[in-house]
């Protein structure tokens, strides 16, 4: 495996680039409002519409949106199949680092203080840590501390 040093210098293009295919998956403002909204305990359109204030039409395209993205699962309720529930899927769950990431973000630089509530862990009831790029072996890298690598140059596991 080459070292660091012997690495070419390497960018990473649009089109080998994942953002672009996330945010054409999220899409845009409200879409992380809702995710947010569903993170929160909310499953329901009228809910959504409710907690967002946002035009009918333009939530209903947003939640088609997350469904055909399997972000969000469509289900219609068994006593009345015409109220419908949104669930967040595996891959909206794992948006869970991507939500706090971005909230953390926002109170650090355009908030400037901490927003409330907290979020805090449910066993200690402390607030959460910053989220952070780790190492594999569980440093926290900086932006100083990352290259692109070809595959034929990343290290395999012990």
């Amino acid at each position: 495996m080459a070292k660091p040093a012997d690495l070419p210098k390497l960018r990473e293009t649009l089109r080998e680039c994942s953002l672009p295919a996330a945010l054409e998956a999220m899409g845009e403002r409200w879409a992380f409002l809702i995710l947010r909204a569903a993170f929160n305990g909310l499953h329901h359109f009228e809910e959504f519409q409710a907690e967002l204030g946002i035009a009918r039409n333009i939530l209903a395209n947003r939640l088609a949106r997350l469904v055909d993205h399997g972000i969000l699962q469509r289900e219609p309720l068994p006593g009345d199949r015409r109220k419908i529930r949104y669930t967040l899927t595996e891959k909206g769950h794992a948006l869970l680092p991507t939500m706090i990431a971005l909230r953390q973000w926002g109170e650090r630089w355009e908030l400037r203080a901490p927003a409330f509530p907290i979020l805090v862990d449910t066993r200690d009831r402390r607030p959460i840590a910053p989220i952070a790029v780790h190492a594999h072996d569980g440093r926290v890298l900086e932006k100083g501390d990352l290259i692109w690598a070809l595959p034929e140059d990343v290290g395999q596991p012990d």
